[in-house]
């Protein structure tokens, strides 16, 4: 992209904007410093003292939810051709019983005991690694789907920003993209740094109003540039099927009998995305394993008082879906606003380069000066939240895997016995404890300055990853699929009770998200990274099986013998491998030709990786010795 072009194009950005921006960061800063408090411990910093109003914590969870991602991408998906409000359907209906769900049967079970994580609670009742691997998943996970959305806002940045942006290309040699992601990385490491997760929570809620306001202000723009308002926006929306946008690339396609509003889809083809069937039964899937196991979002509610509060929370959050409709029907009022305008040559190289772009388009070439701050300002604010979020999770549940049993056993070699996770019931007042706070602190901010740099790296990484899917938005919410099946096994195994411990699980997650990864992807080096995994996994289990053999400890029985264990790994790896070459329909050429592969919809990945995961994880288990199912239950 010619960066003269985009600067020519960013010029509209003025100073009025710029103050809005700034003022708004300003305030956002003043209300995070105001309401940190003192961080005196990890439960201070990670949990806010678990004192913080439901409320607060419902805002958080909100504005963690709706990214970027949400702001920017989605009016795309609505305005393009067949685009309608079909992606509303995952939030009416599945996430809305997900959050029941995990209001009344997963948050009273985290509130029966002092945990920071829902890796805690797996560790509490299968023993062995669990958390570590659970928290390596996770990692992986966040890391993935939240670079996506930070690289969406940065591409915003980009394309508004990009005259001031040019200037720091000139002194730095920093391109324009990578500007756009260090300036949103420093934010939010800085404010992260502030206070912890009680800064987190307070300044998400300002950055939840923040957006809410900005998504009425870009509707209610698009309406007032319409000649006939709101009337033509339904009007013209409900014919839509009728016609396209040719001038810009857009051929016409049916979006449905009532065109752009089109909300209901009954198709049962798991290939579509956007089906009744695919919110009723994968949205709702995946959403329990999304509030309830996401640290990024369950963090949250470990910061309520009690668990009537928490559940308050994350049941009232659903409140969310109406700043997503708002913003869907943004994009009708886009697909409406460029049936009788134009944009300027500028933009429409931008557009056809990306149609992801269309929002901040309109935004700079059409709403009035200090409104166009004010959205832009949203879609900062978006990101900022979803990064501070992952921030906070990665790096307590990283603290809470590897340092805390780490630094346990030093101090144990020195005759000190404390538990980190929890109070420090040993040393309860004395000098010792307050300084492994502090120390446990600071080691807690060092881990969210490492998160930000590695999160704002693999932010950028999304540049070429992106190439790959049809929407950014789709990328994003494809990204937490690959592994967030594997996690809602694992607290399905310790939830219900099985009395299996986590031997199973440690071979059926890698597994389960190897299965979703050859089930979306085709190409000869995927198939390479299949036959790689196979490898590694039967030289550990048939490492296993000669280490139990040679030693003489008495070991729990097996859930099956183990011949037949061997055999259900096996069967298990084959299932994998024929994904990898076989588990796609042929699609039609892509514009250069080449052959495509079509499969199931992002939604299914969750529910797919699950069910093998708990199955495999099961059936490759060992029974829990009745000592310790007593202990756990007490």
């Amino acid at each position: 992209m010619s960066c003269h072009l985009l600067a020519t194009f960013s010029a509209q950005f003025t100073w009025i904007d710029w103050m809005v921006v700034l003022g708004y960061l300003a305030f956002t800063s003043w209300l995070g410093a105001k309401m940190a408090g003192r961080q005196a411990s990890v439960r201070d910093f990670f949990l806010g003292g678990r004192k913080l109003p439901w409320y607060a914590v419902s805002g958080s969870i909100i504005a963690s939810e709706i990214s970027a991602l949400t702001f920017v991408s989605v009016p795309w998906v609505v305005l393009q051709p067949g685009g309608n409000l079909t992606y509303l359907q995952l939030g009416v209906f599945g996430t809305l019983v997900a959050r029941v769900v995990v209001g009344y049967w997963l948050v009273p079970e985290y509130y029966r005991r002092e945990i920071y994580s829902p890796f805690d609670y797996m560790h509490n009742q299968l023993g062995g690694n669990i958390r570590g691997l659970t928290t390596v998943l996770f990692v992986i996970k966040a890391l993935l789907a939240q670079s996506s959305r930070i690289y969406l806002a940065s591409e915003v940045l980009r394309v508004v920003l990009s005259d001031q942006l040019g200037m720091v290309r000139q002194y730095t040699g920093i391109n324009e993209l990578a500007s756009a992601i260090i300036i949103i990385a420093v934010v939010s490491i800085a404010w992260t740094l502030m206070g912890g997760m009680r800064t987190v929570v307070w300044t998400d809620v300002a950055l939840f109003a923040c957006f809410t306001i900005g998504a009425f202000v870009a509707l209610g723009t698009v309406a007032y540039c319409l000649e006939g308002g709101f009337g033509e926006l339904f009007r013209e929306g409900w014919n839509a099927k009728m016609s396209g946008l040719p001038q810009y690339g857009l051929n016409p396609m049916s979006s449905g009998a009532w065109g752009k509003f089109t909300f209901f889809d009954w198709d049962t083809s798991p290939i579509r995305t956007y089906t009744m069937w695919t919110a009723v039964i994968a949205s709702t899937w995946g959403g329990i394993g999304a509030y309830g196991l996401d640290q990024t979002l369950a963090q949250r509610m470990f910061c309520c008082k009690n668990e009537r509060d928490a559940r308050r929370a994350i049941i009232t959050s659903q409140i969310s879906i109406l700043v997503t409709a708002t913003v869907a029907f943004v994009g009708i009022g886009l697909y409406v606003y460029y049936q009788n305008h134009t944009m300027s040559p500028e933009a429409m190289a931008l557009f056809k380069e990306k149609g992801d772009r269309i929002l901040p388009i309109f935004v700079v070439e059409v709403v009035p000066k200090g409104l166009k701050g004010m959205i832009i300002a949203a879609v900062f604010a978006a990101a900022i939240s979803t990064m501070m979020g992952v921030l906070t999770a990665t790096s307590q549940t990283t603290l809470s895997a590897f340092y805390n049993p780490l630094r346990e056993r030093q101090l144990r070699r020195r005759g000190i016995h404390v538990s980190l996770a929890g109070h420090a019931e040993e040393l309860a007042g004395k000098p010792q404890a307050t300084a492994e706070d502090r120390r446990t602190v600071l080691v807690s901010r060092i881990l969210v300055l490492v998160w930000g740099v590695v999160l704002a790296l693999l932010s950028y990484s999304m540049l070429y990853i992106g190439e790959h899917y049809k929407s950014i938005l789709d990328l994003g919410l494809a990204m937490a699929g690959y592994i967030l099946g594997a996690l809602l096994a694992g607290f399905l195994l310790s939830f219900f009770p099985l009395r299996v411990d986590s031997r199973g699980f440690m071979y059926a997650a890698p597994l389960s998200c190897m299965c979703v990864f050859a089930m979306i992807w085709h190409q000869p080096w995927t198939h390479k990274v299949c036959w790689g995994l196979v490898g590694i996994m039967l030289a550990f289990w048939f490492w296993q099986i000669v280490f139990e053999t040679a030693s003489r400890e008495k070991r729990p029985p097996l859930v099956l013998p183990m011949p037949v264990q061997t055999v259900l790994l096996l069967l298990g790896l084959g299932f994998m491998m024929w994904l990898s070459y076989y588990g796609y329909w042929a699609g039609p050429p892509d514009k250069n030709g080449d052959a495509t592969c079509l499969t199931v919809g992002w939604p299914w990945m969750i529910p797919l990786g699950s069910t093998i995961a708990f199955v495999w994880g099961y059936l490759l288990a060992r029974r829990k010795p009745v000592e310790e199912i007593a202990h756990v239950e007490s």
